[in-house]
């Protein structure tokens, strides 16, 4: 590897500005930059900041992991900001169980290899 290569890190910044809608932008930081100084790289993500906070607390992660804000950065890292939920997800799907009355099927992906039997 390079010494040029190995100064930066390549990392995507996640984030959902409003129900539906998810941006992302690929950022080149210094090797050794944490979670914070991500946040702030972002001009796209400066815009929507402000809209992002004012429901509390930023929350953030890395690869669906919850991380601090000092949390050191490696490379191909995706780091995500999560909003507040609006609704506790069990009493959403009461909600659309009442309004449809039918069961809710889960998405969920089958064991891998693991049968019933």
């Amino acid at each position: 590897m390079a010494p040029a290569e190995s100064a930066a890190i390549r990392i995507e910044l996640v984030w959902s500005p409003r129900p539906g809608c998810v941006q992302a932008e690929p950022l080149l930081l210094a090797a050794g930059s944490t979670v914070s100084q991500a946040l702030s790289a972002s001009p796209r993500f400066a815009q929507d900041r402000a809209g992002l906070e004012a429901g509390g607390p930023l929350c953030v992660g890395v690869w669906g992991r919850q991380q601090t804000l000092e949390t050191v950065l490696r490379d191909r890292d995706r780091v995500e900001v999560y909003r507040p939920l609006s609704v506790d997800p069990k009493e959403a799907r009461r909600l659309r169980y009442r309004a449809t009355g039918r069961r809710i099927v889960s998405r969920h992906r089958p064991l891998s290899g693991k049968t019933g039997g």
